[in-house]
């Protein structure tokens, strides 16, 4: 590791912000991916239909609205036309020197609110009037109505904006005059309005549905997921068992109501699958119990040969006369042979033995003598490592079988010795860890060496039975492959756990097991 000031020191430092903003980025993309599965689907189909219904009452309405307002205009267009009509008539009636609008809107017919101009040749407007709600002629003030003349004598309706009070107009434009133009607007107000009344009742109305189908839709969906939450809670169910080990019986079933529809035929491939797999579970644990059979059959029938072996061994080794040189060594390793053997014999039997659920001889014992023993015993065994233990001052007491607890501390050990160089620390520590409440707690177990390491493509698989330890680790064949197996298998019948954490220069086997409940 490099520290400030030596070379290579800030390539290091920007590497780590690279590696560091790369796991900022994948830790705000599995946020997101997390926020995306917390949508449930009930939710999501809620969601779709209440968008799709949103959407549709948006268009509907959007039309409906500009329909309606298109077709209120073109009948006050309609209206504009005739009032137009009108004013020319008016005009063209009573001739006067220069014009006089007045006459535009003292015709009959005219509505009130109805305004009329004169527009000069150069825009500019003269004499605007308009009626009163109560049907007089009122003169507007100079400039007031001044939009009016850019409204261009072509034959079309325009909308005008008058500004203040008088708000938008429809005006038509037509010349009566020489350089004279007569401009008649009609109020948009009442349209204006009519249009805003309209678009509050189809959002109003369209707010309400939103809401009620938000609230029926949720029930519908929900009953209609019903079968789903069903088969979640048998999967759940299923999951919950243990089908790693002994007879299987998977009665679970999803109910089906109607097998004709999309869900009817999940829950029916569901229950189809159920029953192949507990088929399959079946027929694996039949399979398990006949190699567990002959396993236990076969090693126990071999104890008394290899007994009987052993025994010729020793006899033929021991006897007074003189055997030549190579068939002494010959005996030697026919009854090495067979103490090993033997030993594999019965690391069979006993795996055979926790395999078929046998229970093992549970009593009250003090875990520390246990610990001590094996690490003397081991001290013994291999003198050229260096052993140390550690212990509470206060009795640690568990309920197990002390024969097995000892072997699993014995492979332990062995393990450590066996698999490090000469030299190599090893260091065994008791820890308990009382619980609270009815929960007596737990005591760990910690073997650790100062070896090599153990390498990575091992440590996932080294408690399977006749795995082998890597070549850095091993310096002496003649393993099994059982002892971790043994271990894992006698921890496990007495309802603890084993682990191990390794990297070079440290090495750490934990076991884990329940204490004894206080006397």
């Amino acid at each position: 590791m490099t520290r400030p000031g030596d070379p290579g020191y800030a390539a290091e430092s920007r590497a780590r912000a690279e590696r560091g903003d790369g796991a900022d980025a994948e830790a705000h993309a599995g946020a997101e991916a997390s926020a995306r599965r917390r949508w449930t689907l009930e939710r999501r189909l809620v969601v779709a239909m209440a968008a799709l219904l949103a959407a549709v009452s948006v268009v509907v309405g959007v039309v409906s609205v500009t329909v309606f307002h298109g077709s209120s205009v073109q009948s006050v267009d309609d209206d504009l036309r005739t009032s137009l009509q009108r004013a020319a008539t008016g005009i063209a009636a009573v001739p006067t020197p220069g014009g006089d609008v007045g006459l535009a809107l003292d015709v009959p017919g005219q509505s009130a609110g109805t305004i009329a101009a004169f527009v000069n040749h150069d825009g500019s407007v003269d004499g605007a009037r308009y009626i009163a709600d109560g049907g007089q002629v009122l003169t507007f003030q100079s400039g007031a109505v001044a939009e009016l003349g850019d409204v261009a004598a072509d034959g079309r309706a325009h909308t005008v904006s008058l500004g203040g009070q008088l708000g938008e107009y429809r005006a038509m434009a037509t010349p009566v005059l020489p350089q004279l133009n007569v401009v008649v607007a009609l109020p948009l107000a009442g349209v204006n309005r009519a249009t805003g009344q309209l678009a509050l009742t189809i959002a109003l109305v369209a707010l309400a549905g939103l809401f009620f189908a938000i609230a029926f839709g949720t029930l519908i969906v929900r009953r209609a997921l019903v079968p789903l939450a069903r088969m979640t809670d048998t999967a759940l169910a299923v999951s919950e068992r243990p089908l790693d080990r002994g007879d299987v019986d998977l009665d679970e079933r999803v109910p089906v109501d109607d097998p004709r529809t999309e869900v009817g035929r999940l829950g029916t491939a569901f229950n189809r699958m159920l029953g192949h797999v507990s088929g399959s579970l079946s027929a694996r644990e039949q399979s398990e119990r006949k190699v567990r059979r002959f396993v236990a059959d076969a090693s126990h029938e071999l104890r008394t040969p290899l007994a009987s072996i052993r025994g010729y061994a020793e006899l033929t080794r021991l006897h007074g006369g003189t055997l030549p040189e190579d068939v002494t060594h010959a005996i030697s390793r026919i009854e090495s042979e067979s103490l090993r053997m033997t030993e594999l014999v019965e690391d069979l039997l006993l795996l055979a033995r926790l395999d078929e659920g046998r229970e093992l001889v549970h009593s009250r014992l003090d875990l520390r003598t246990v610990v001590v023993d094996a690490v003397g015993d081991a001290q013994v065994a291999g003198p050229d490592h260096e052993w140390s233990v550690e212990v509470p001052e206060g009795p640690v007491e568990v309920s197990g079988d002390d024969a097995r607890l000892r072997q699993v501390l014995a492979n332990l050990l062995a393990n450590a010795r066996v698999h490090t160089p000469a030299g190599t620390a090893v260091h065994v520590t008791v820890t308990p860890e009382p619980g609270d409440g009815e929960d007596p707690g737990v005591v760990r177990i910690e073997v650790a060496d100062d070896g090599p390491g153990i390498d990575e493509e091992v440590r996932d698989t080294m408690f399977e039975r006749f795995a082998r330890g890597d070549a850095s680790r091993s310096r002496r064949a003649g393993s099994t492959g059982l002892g971790l197996a043994i271990v894992r298998a006698v921890v496990e019948a007495q309802h603890g756990t084993v682990s191990v954490e390794s990297e070079p220069g440290r090495t750490v086997f934990t076991v884990e097991l329940p204490l004894a409940p206080a006397a």
